[in-house]
């Protein structure tokens, strides 16, 4: 059994391992809420603008493809843009985007190529072997659209030189506090509306579809991309914060457990002392009476 100072030096180092996750907590609760006011507010705004995308690919164009970006191809090359986060200590999030990625790239039949966005996920792919096309790490939280602008575009162009057949991108939707979602979606080309979809919307379109999709198809996709970033960054500090409060919370009790455990070695210690000194007392008497 462990004796009273080992024990004691452990409660010090568990308290202040508590300390730590408990200010992790503080600092992801803080990102936490400015993520997720910012991916609820432009949520809205992406969902409209792949509606209207999706619309406009669905109209007819009398026997050619509206935009590049439309075209369907035989599958040859896959890109994948990975969206991860760049630090760990948020449960079990890495893990189950990297588990969706892996799905992914068993599943297509060609050569997939991968865009990193995240320390993670780069990390990952290098040792399971993935062939890695570019890696964007560093992304600050909260980034301004600028930001993301040369990563979509590298897609986009990559995507219209025949690089890519297709584009997916594998990232985390943020659902709430608790439930953070992987999910793969498919980017590029962009898959026209259904037609069941089409005959509730109405749009009126000037001058005409294939004009307007050439003005804003590029500039919707990098929304896309810069929305699945948001969802991304708001799942990771939603799932550090609650994986801090769970440290923080077994940190605690485990500090209460050893804190027994300290008491009962001194307890113990103390009534060996006291055997010992009622022993040696009793000894003492012996000896005195067997001297007289």
């Amino acid at each position: 059994m462990a004796t009273a100072r080992e024990i004691r030096r452990r409660i010090r180092s568990v308290t202040n391992i508590g300390q730590v996750t408990r200010a992790m907590e503080a600092v992801s609760a803080s990102k936490m809420r400015k993520a997720q006011e910012r991916v609820l507010a432009s949520r809205p705004y992406a969902d409209r603008a792949w509606e209207i995308l999706t619309y406009l690919a669905s109209q007819p164009a009398a026997g050619k493809v509206l935009h590049p970006l439309l075209e369907k191809r035989v599958i040859a090359n896959t890109g994948l843009l990975l969206i991860t986060p760049d630090r760990g200590l948020c449960g079990g999030l890495p893990t189950n985007v990297m588990r969706e990625a892996v799905a992914f790239l068993h599943r297509q039949p060609g050569h997939v190529r991968i865009v990193c966005i995240g320390h993670k996920g780069s990390e990952f792919m290098h040792r399971y072997g993935g062939d890695i096309a570019a890696d964007f790490s560093g992304i600050p939280d909260q980034p301004p659209l600028t930001d993301i602008t040369p990563i979509a575009h590298l897609v986009i162009e990559d995507f219209l030189d025949g690089i890519f057949d297709q584009v997916h991108m594998v990232y985390t939707q943020f659902v709430n506090t608790m439930v953070q979602r992987p999910v793969t979606w498919q980017l590029l080309p962009i898959e026209p509306a259904a037609a069941e979809a089409t005959r509730t919307l109405s749009y009126t379109i000037e001058p005409d579809p294939e004009t307007v999709i050439g003005e804003v198809l590029e500039g919707f996709t990098v929304l896309q991309i810069y929305q699945a970033i948001l969802d991304a960054q708001a799942s990771e500090h939603s799932a550090r914060m609650v994986a801090m409060r769970a440290a923080t919370e077994n940190a605690e009790g485990l500090a209460d457990d050893l804190t027994l455990s300290y008491n009962r070695a001194r307890q113990e210690a103390i009534t060996t002392e006291l055997l010992d000194i009622a022993g040696g007392a009793e000894a003492l008497a012996k000896g005195r009476a067997a001297a007289r």
